[in-house]
């Protein structure tokens, strides 16, 4: 098992190496319109936002920059294939203009546009970001009539591209079984709110980490595992430090990736080097560790009657489509300027020795990988 994630610099309005329809899931977070940190890029991109912040327009700049976000868009819609699904974590904005205070809506715009498109929307997930901030009020203070709630939370927009995904082939089942979650992910995944907490940036280029805005390896790596199947490709148009392509080779799709910001190479670059194959693999083992002790809490309680195991690992899963579930630990990276290749064991990365009515329904694990 292979995967191959290629990287292009440039902009994401023309993805010409991109064939039409081809693209499996996109998992993204663009430039927020009207937060002061994408000013820059956006104005390079079209002079005459830069001067609409300049005459204190805001609304003006706001449809110019989402004008720009309206290309990729329009992109996303030719390269994806039909059932696909379209994934953007988008913040809204809150900005001072010309002495006024206001909000700036880029969730429901980008709504409004994927309609217009003819795709379907799917409920949203609101991702909050925990905060350990003292001063949670702004405005006023503690006097009415002058303050606002803060804005503390993202939208992750999940949108598809027509009618439900059909699998037809045996060889088709045969990668979405075992690609499948575990039911207590299941639970978790699909919950409309998401409290992660956000990432720090990493980066050697002083510039280039004032015009990124990474969000957390769990988010893509969720995404990806919720709606694709190995070997499918994930496309990010603006993927920054390279974020949503680790996610993907760890979940063993394929990805593409599109960058404005040429330097921002290095670090994509460091975010798919060969070092990370052990955090990579430790981040499988603990998702089989974490099922291990679900197990056996749920074991303890004596309510649960085992009805399905996992013939790859042998130990008990909640439903019957948990069975062929296989997670599949990096062997290998292979990096090069433009294109990262991953490979793949095969085999279970651990054994779990499952003993029915054992009087103290402990199991024991062995460690293959």
């Amino acid at each position: 098992m292979q995967t191959t994630h290629q990287i292009h610099i440039g902009l994401a309005q023309r993805m010409d190496a991109i064939a039409d329809a081809s693209v499996d899931l996109i998992v993204t977070s663009p430039p927020y319109p009207m937060v002061e940190m994408w000013d820059e890029g956006m104005g390079i991109q079209n002079p005459a936002i830069t001067n609409a912040i300049a005459r204190h327009d805001g609304a003006a700049a706001f449809g110019l920059m989402h004008t720009e976000l309206d290309k990729v868009w329009d992109e996303v819609c030719r390269v994806t294939k039909p059932s696909a699904f379209v994934c953007i974590n988008i913040g809204d904005a809150t900005r001072t203009i010309n002495g006024g205070f206001q909000l700036f809506s880029n969730h429901s715009r980008i709504i409004q546009h994927f309609l217009q498109k003819g795709f379907c929307c799917l409920p949203p997930i609101l991702w909050r970001k925990p905060t350990n901030a003292p001063n949670k009020f702004m405005g006023s203070g503690m006097l009415p009539a002058g303050a606002y709630v803060t804005l503390e939370h993202e939208y992750i927009l999940v949108f598809r591209k027509g009618g439900k995904r059909v699998f037809k082939s045996e060889l088709e089942k045969a990668k979405r079984q075992q690609s499948a979650f575990f039911w207590e992910e299941r639970n978790q995944w699909f919950s409309d709110l998401w409290e992660i907490r956000g990432t720090g940036q990493k980066l050697l280029n002083k510039n280039s980490r004032e015009r990124s805005g990474a969000y957390p390896f769990e988010i893509p790596y969720r995404l990806i595992n919720m709606y694709s199947v190995k070997g499918d490709v994930v496309l990010d148009p603006f993927l920054g430090t390279g974020t949503t392509s680790l996610a993907a080779l760890a979940a063993g799709r394929n990805s593409i990736g599109y960058e404005m910001d040429g330097t921002l190479s290095e670090a994509i670059s460091e975010t798919l080097s060969p070092d990370k194959i052990p955090v990579l693999n430790a981040l499988i083992r603990n998702r089989l560790q974490t099922h291990v002790d679900f197990v056996d809490k749920r074991l303890l309680t004596g309510d649960w009657d085992v009805k399905h195991m996992n013939r790859h690992y042998q130990f008990p899963v909640v439903t019957r489509q948990e069975t062929d579930l296989l997670l599949n630990f990096v062997t290998a990276i292979d990096t090069t300027p433009n294109q990262t290749t991953a490979d793949y064991s095969l085999q279970p990365a651990l054994k779990f020795d499952y003993i029915p009515n054992r009087a103290n329904k402990q199991q024991q694990q062995v460690l293959l990988f």
